[in-house]
């Protein structure tokens, strides 16, 4: 099995920046792609970005390109989404998640860490 523990969330101002992090424990060497996805109040769950196993591969959403970065720390078994010039539609429930392959749906996923960007 496989445990996914965001944090870093928190309340920020329109503008400004969170580093959150995932915390991966279990049978770490089986994952491939971790991503971040998030959902605000009464939208859909929403793709944010993914990164391969190495990390030499990223994809954003059009959303977050040029604001956000996702990296991975593999011998820390951690993924991390750094999120910069935020905005209030940023404000949602962020969620990581880990991928057994390298194409495909995510098997594992946390419980989230709320975002909350103020104007």
């Amino acid at each position: 099995q496989v445990q996914l523990v965001e944090s870093g969330g928190g309340l920020v101002q329109a503008g400004g920046s969170l580093r959150l992090s995932c915390a991966v424990s279990g049978r770490t060497a089986s994952l491939r792609r971790m991503a971040w996805f998030r959902q605000a109040p009464g939208k859909e769950h929403e793709f944010v970005a993914v990164i391969s196993l190495s990390a030499s591969s990223t994809e954003y959403a059009d959303s977050a390109k040029g604001r956000f970065t996702i990296s991975r720390d593999n011998a820390k078994n951690t993924v991390y989404l750094q999120m910069s010039s935020l905005k209030r539609e940023d404000t949602a429930l962020y969620y990581c998640a880990a991928s057994l392959y390298d194409t495909g749906g995510y098997h594992y996923w946390g419980q989230g860490t709320q975002v909350t960007v103020s104007s």
